[in-house]
C-alpha cells in the first residue's frame, strides 16, 4: 500500500478513538469528510483532500459550519493550513483533527464570535472596554460615560445559545437603585431569549427556537449606560443625573431622589408625585416613549387621585376667598 493508502487505514481506525468528538462521515482517497462536534452550536465539518505530491505539499482544507460565523471559519482555515506545512513528509489528517478539537475545547467562546464583534463595534476605543476569557468562558465588559461607569461579567455556558448568559459582579457608580433596575432588566432579557413565553401561542405562530442572548444583552447594557448620564426629567426638564457622581442623591426620602418608572425612564421623587397628581387623570404616559407611567411608590388609583386634587383646589378656593374677605 502507498502512503496516502496507509494514512487512510490508519485514520479509520485511530479517528474517532483518540479524537472523541470526531465522527468520520467519509473516508476514502478521494475525500476525508469529518465532523467536530461539543454541541450543536460548537460544530465544525472538515472536508479534506490529498493534493497531487502529497505528503510533501499541503494538505488541502475546507472547514464548515451552520453554526460559527464565516469569518471565524476563515481564520480557523488558514491556521489549519499554516498547522499542516509544519508537518510537510508526515500525515497530515490526524494532526489537523485534533487540532480542530483543542480549538473548540480552548476556545469556548467560538460559540459567539459574531456576536462579540458585533458588541465591539459598539464601544469607544480607549474608554470602553472588552476582556475575553477563555478559560473560565467569561467575557469583561466596562462601559464609560460621562463620569459614570458600568461593569459587568458574562458567563457563557457550555450548551450556549440553548442556555442563556449568566450575569456577575455588576459594578457601578450609579445610584443603586439604578444599578438594580439595570441589572435585573439585563438578566431578564437573556432569560427571554431562551424560555418560551408563557402567553400560548397562536396555532399558526412557528414554534419557539432558543436565540443568542450575549449581544442582546450587552447591547441594552450600551446603550442604556451611554444615554442615562443626558436624560432630563420629564417634569422639570432638568439634569436627572449630576456630573460628579460623588453628589448623587441617595436618601430614597429626598425629592430630588431620581426615581426609575417602568419603563425606565427618570423623574426626581417631588416631580414623579406632582406629575402623577394633576390632571390629566387616568392616561399619564412617559414623555419619551409613550408608555403608560406606573410607579412602585405611587399606589393611588386614578379616581382617588382625582378627589384629593379636586379637595385641594376645594380648599384653595376656600382660603382665597377668606384672604379676599379680609382684605
Amino acid at each position: 500500500m502507498g502512503f496516502i493508502e496507509n494514512e487512510l487505514e490508519e485514520i479509520k481506525k485511530l479517528a474517532e478513538r483518540k479524537i472523541p468528538s470526531c465522527k468520520l462521515v467519509c473516508c476514502v482517497k478521494t475525500m476525508v469528510r469529518a465532523e467536530i462536534k461539543f454541541t450543536e452550536y460548537k460544530k465544525i465539518v472538515a472536508c479534506m483532500q490529498f493534493p497531487k505530491n502529497y505528503p510533501e505539499s499541503t494538505l488541502l482544507i475546507e472547514l464548515k459550519s451552520k453554526t460559527l460565523s464565516e469569518k471565524l471559519i476563515q481564520g480557523l482555515t488558514n491556521v489549519c493550513e499554516t498547522e499542516a506545512k509544519k508537518h510537510l513528509g508526515r500525515p497530515q489528517i490526524m494532526l489537523t483533527l485534533a487540532f480542530l478539537q483543542n480549538f473548540l475545547i480552548e476556545n469556548p467562546l467560538s460559540c459567539c464570535h459574531s456576536e462579540i464583534g458585533n458588541i465591539k463595534r459598539l464601544l469607544v476605543d480607549g474608554v470602553d472596554e472588552l476582556k475575553l476569557k477563555q478559560k473560565s468562558s467569561s467575557i469583561f465588559l466596562s462601559i464609560v460615560h460621562a463620569n459614570y461607569f458600568w461593569n459587568v461579567k458574562f458567563f457563557v455556558p457550555d450548551n450556549y445559545p440553548v442556555l442563556a448568559i449568566e450575569l456577575k459582579n455588576a459594578e457601578t457608580n450609579l445610584p443603586p437603585t439604578l444599578r438594580h433596575h439595570i441589572f435585573e432588566q439585563g438578566r431578564e432579557m437573556a432569560r427571554q431569549c431562551v424560555e418560551p413565553p408563557l402567553k400560548k401561542p397562536k396555532p399558526n405562530d412557528p414554534p419557539f427556537k432558543p436565540q443568542p442572548s450575549l449581544e442582546k444583552t450587552a447591547c441594552f447594557f450600551i446603550n442604556y449606560v451611554k444615554q442615562l448620564p443626558s436624560q432630563v426629567c420629564q417634569f422639570c426638564k432638568e439634569q436627572c443625573l449630576p456630573s460628579d457622581p460623588q453628589l448623587i442623591e441617595k436618601n430614597e426620602e429626598s425629592p430630588r431622589h431620581l426615581e426609575r418608572i417602568f419603563c425606565g425612564h427618570l423623574f426626581h421623587q417631588e416631580c414623579l408625585f406632582n406629575y402623577l397628581k394633576t390632571p390629566p387623570f387616568g392616561n399619564k404616559r412617559c414623555g419619551i416613549c409613550g408608555e403608560k407611567i406606573s410607579h412602585h411608590k405611587w399606589s393611588l388609583s386614578d379616581k382617588l387621585a382625582e378627589n384629593r386634587w379636586a379637595h385641594e383646589q376645594a380648599r384653595e378656593r376656600e382660603l382665597a376667598e377668606v384672604e379676599d374677605f379680609f382684605n
